[in-house]
């Protein structure tokens, strides 16, 4: 009888053994996390791949003019940590759903409030947002599936779509200017160097305010511990602003600091501005 108890415990374990086996996934999950701006967007999905199969087609893995899940297994998810634009459209904060319909020459993405579902549930659903965008024929193949962020800008980006020799780039936009403002007048309030210097670069680089962004960077070039790239940003400055006598005199004193610093690039990159402002 113990024998027989013995037994069954033994192929009770094995079967218990043999129903953990790991087998690695033929669509791997992947999350990845963009910062656009001062917002973070992350998206969450599976990855399937071609192997051999067409996009289209007759046996293609993909219907023209159904929706699909834009991945595989669980729903893929866009979650957003402040409000984005998309085509001229806006999307709260949150966590949603993201669903594509692809036909002959276009996209149509579709956001849904993200809930814990199977793709499916969200079929007959209304979007919260939809945009439509046009599908581009590459040369580039690409076994893989994949979503992900490009054209990264200080207010922008663009969601891009890509699998075998298509892509398709949705534009994003933040209107993050206003609470940025805000924010660097409630600094500046009691500000440091460094406050002026980021405050200045994000003018400077936005083109939002040059002559703000001169009197800033230059509270900060004023002082003999001015860093060699504090008084490269002020020859940049100076230089848009089409002053171009000070634009020379800072580019050189940013040269000099940056070579004293031993740092080439910045020093290479002051030269190039002398030499295109001096006639």
């Amino acid at each position: 009888m113990l024998k027989i108890t013995l037994n069954v415990l033994m192929l009770c374990i094995g079967w218990v053994s043999y129903a953990q086996i790991k087998l690695p996934d033929l669509s791997p999950a992947v999350e990845i996390s963009q910062k656009i701006g001062l917002t973070t967007a992350t998206l969450s999905y599976s990855r399937p791949s071609l192997r051999g199969r067409d996009l289209f087609g007759k046996d293609g893995v993909l219907i023209l003019g159904e929706k699909w899940r834009t991945g595989a297994n669980a729903t893929t998810k866009l979650e957003i940590s402040g409000d984005i634009e998309i085509g001229g459209q806006v999307l709260l904060k949150g966590s949603y759903a993201l669903l594509t319909t692809p036909s002959e020459s276009t996209w149509t993405f579709h956001f849904y409030a993200y809930e814990k579902l199977f793709h499916t549930a969200f079929l007959e659903r209304k979007p919260i947002l939809e945009i439509t965008v046009p599908s581009q024929h590459i040369d580039y193949y690409l076994e893989t599936f994949s979503l992900h962020f490009e054209s990264m800008d200080l207010n922008s980006s663009n969601l891009v779509l890509q699998w075998g020799n298509y892509k398709v780039e949705v534009p994003v936009k933040i209107d993050e200017h206003e609470a940025i403002m805000a924010n660097i007048q409630k600094v500046l309030q009691g500000p440091s160097d460094f406050n002026y210097f980021q405050a200045a670069l994000y003018l400077h680089e936005t083109q939002t305010d040059l002559p703000l962004a001169l009197s800033y960077i230059q509270k900060v070039t004023q002082s003999e511990s001015a860093l060699f790239f504090q008084v490269y940003r002020e020859a940049l400055n100076l230089k848009d602003l089409n002053r171009n006598d000070e634009a020379i005199e800072a580019a050189r004193r940013a040269k000099e600091l940056a070579l004293k610093s031993g740092n080439a690039d910045v020093a290479r990159l002051s030269q190039k501005i002398v030499d295109e402002l001096v006639r």
